[in-house]
């Protein structure tokens, strides 16, 4: 089980008062919804008279024909398997009230009424309607049967399903709306048929009061509008409506539009509770007087998994999907990257950094960082000691890199060969120049990582890392060699980040356009380490991603694993639909189950890693987001793979 859920908002066609006409559009839409395998189905609020009856509210001939009409949508709907949200004005005990129904095989499963009546502007709902405070009564009969009534109601889908809340149109809109003590006791979707008209910039409002709520109470939000069709006599409605999750937006219709239309997405719903179980405020909040009491009536829809996501599900999960939004994340991921080896270097009271250059891509990024911590602090980019170690495996392109990089941004250069201290050491412990195991490899990383400690002694300095946070979890970085620092400011930086990062530097020529220039030459190598002697071409012969498995593909199991706690299954059922066929099934269950082997087999060296800051929305970091034995198993794991 994937545990996902298609719902969708249903935008119909409508006639003022017709309330037969309406519900026929409505039937028509929810059988196409029902094609696309939607599960909840959401209408506007008061779809089956239109919202903009006006007086004719207090019709007995116009509530009436709502319920007659509402009869008739149940009838035409009793065999789908689709939780639906329908709304209607009711009368009962000499009340009127404004309410949505949730409907499921021709039953109705509950009713509720709205809480908060907008009656001041171009609202007057408290001429009509009675607003829903206290009601009395728990059952009311309607349709020919005997249903749930109050604003006390949360639906149950199933032992591993979401819950889900129901509030209506100016609910949200007040201080404390009925979806946040919806959220507290459970609910994680939360439905609001809306009537909202419009005026110039109204939608941007509605939008960021629907993704502050869905943040607010990590739940999705499914909202859908009023449209054209309603009375123009006074006011307009464009019908907007947003599905949202946890902050974000999902999917969003065109306004205005003069057909029936359904705006479909797929609900993470696990990932919710994964999130709530994080947040542990969500029970402080219930105790601390938010707690209420609510009736859970259970919805029997069956969850299945969808034939096709309709969801984005993208292949860099760690940044926004917008070229502006991935902009300010890059410029916010170099700030954060800066600004935190300035406040090291400030607190103990050091201004000079020692880095090893490789001419690769992480120790580009970490120059570039620490040139822009120089920058702030005032002081002179001479401060910086850039050294170059020549081993076995360095190709002269990585060399030329290392020296234009260095150039360009003005730092003190070095370069320190590591051959012969490397050989002496093969020599005193008996190891084999001409075998090229890990002992040849790791030995480079060991007596390169000293010299950069005893060159930072001597000046008083800090050795800054370089080692990305893909490198960290999949254990690619030697213990006691390039796996030390006194401080390390990629270990929060993802490799796809790394290179999306220096990309956006490169491209608005921060540094120069002699850096940039640079920069695009690195990023167009292979990543390696460069530990095995050359080809006869001088290429290098060690290709990382050759031995790790691609990083776009691990950098997005890292994600999901991290940030959701998903299964096994799931990430590979995700994988498959982010990278459209790039990657067959089995290649990425073989993928998978190899991350999880380097992931849990190399914890030993997350937990004594050196400090750094976290930069994207998850972190490998002891003192951060993750805390794990060093010894746990990953048999589970693997056994869901096989």
């Amino acid at each position: 089980m994937l545990n996902f859920i298609r719902a969708a908002t249903a935008l119909p066609k409508l006639t003022v008062a017709d309330c037969t006409y309406n519900v026929s559009q409505m039937i028509e839409l929810a059988k196409e919804a029902h094609k696309k395998q939607v599960q909840i189905l959401v209408f506007p609020e008061l779809c089956i008279t239109g919202y903009t009856c006006g007086d004719l509210f207090f019709q007995s001939t116009l509530t009436e024909g709502a319920e007659g009409a509402c009869g008739e949508f149940l009838k035409a709907t009793e065999n789908m398997d689709m939780a639906i949200l329908i709304s209607m004005p009711i009368a009962v005990y000499n009340q009127l009230f404004n309410c949505a129904a949730l409907c499921h095989k021709g039953k109705i499963l509950g009713i509720i009424p709205k809480m908060y009546l907008p009656n001041s502007g171009e609202f007057g709902e408290c001429r009509w309607f009675s607003p829903a405070y206290n009601l009395g009564w728990d059952e009311i009969s309607y349709c020919g049967q005997t249903v749930p009534m109050g604003n006390d109601i949360l639906f149950n889908c199933g032992e591993k399903g979401p819950i889900i809340g129901v509030e209506i149109c100016q609910d949200l809109w007040e201080p404390i709306p009925p979806s946040s003590y919806q959220a507290l006791a459970g609910a994680a979707i939360i439905l609001n048929p809306t009537a909202s008209n419009e005026y110039a910039a109204k939608a941007n409002m509605r939008r960021e009061v629907i993704t502050s709520q869905s943040a607010r109470t990590v739940t999705a939000y499914i909202c859908a509008m009023a449209g054209i069709w309603e009375s123009t006599s006074a006011l307009v409605f464009a019908g907007q409506s947003i599905i949202a999750e946890n902050g974000v937006v999902l999917a969003e219709n065109k306004r205005f539009e003069p057909e029936n239309s359904l705006l479909i997405q797929d609900i993470d719903f696990e990932l919710l509770q994964k999130k709530r179980q994080k947040n542990n405020g969500f029970m402080g909040c219930y105790y601390n007087g938010a707690k209420r009491d609510y009736w859970f009536i259970d919805v029997p829809i069956k969850i299945n998994v969808p034939d096709k996501f309709v969801r984005n599900i993208t292949q860099n999960p760690y940044l926004p999907d917008t070229e502006p939004a991935r902009t300010l994340a890059c410029e916010d991921i170099f700030n954060i990257q800066s600004s935190a080896l300035m406040r090291r270097l400030a607190h103990i009271k050091a201004n000079k950094c020692v880095l090893g250059i490789s001419g690769g891509l992480d120790s580009a990024l970490a120059l570039l960082a620490a040139a822009k911590t120089m920058d702030i602090m005032g002081l002179d980019r001479k401060n910086i000691i850039g050294i170059t170690m020549p081993g076995f495996g360095t190709t002269d392109k990585a060399l030329k890199n290392a020296y234009g990089l260095m150039e360009g941004l003005g730092i003190t250069q070095k370069e320190i060969s590591i051959k012969e201290a490397c050989l002496q050491h093969f020599k005193d412990i008996g190891h084999d120049y001409s075998v090229h195991d890990t002992v040849f490899e790791n030995a480079q990383a060991r007596e390169r990582t000293q010299i950069l400690m005893d060159i930072a002694n001597k000046e008083s300095g800090i050795v800054v890392g370089t080692a990305d946070m893909s490198e960290i979890a999949l254990g690619f970085s030697t213990f006691g060699g390039d796996h030390l620092s006194m401080y390390n400011v990629n270990c929060g930086v993802p490799k796809t980040i790394v290179r999306i990062v220096t990309k956006w530097i490169a491209d608005t020529n921060i540094f120069g356009k002699d850096v940039s220039k640079v920069l695009l030459d690195i990023l167009a190598m292979p990543v390696s380490p460069e530990l095995l002697p050359p080809s006869e071409h001088g290429n290098t012969t060690q290709i990382t991603e050759e031995i790790l498995g691609p990083y776009e593909v691990n950098d997005f199991f890292m994600f999901h694993m991290l940030n959701g706690g998903f299964m096994p299954v799931k990430i590979v059922e995700m994988a498959l639909h982010a990278f459209n066929g790039k990657y067959e099934r089995d290649k990425l269950v073989s993928m998978l189950k190899n991350f999880y082997r380097l992931f849990f087999i190399n914890q030993y060296k997350r937990s004594c890693a050196p400090d750094g800051p976290k930069a994207v929305a998850v972190s490998l970091a002891a003192s951060g987001d993750w805390r794990m034995p060093s010894d746990a198993s990953y048999n589970l794991w693997l056994k869901e793979l096989e």
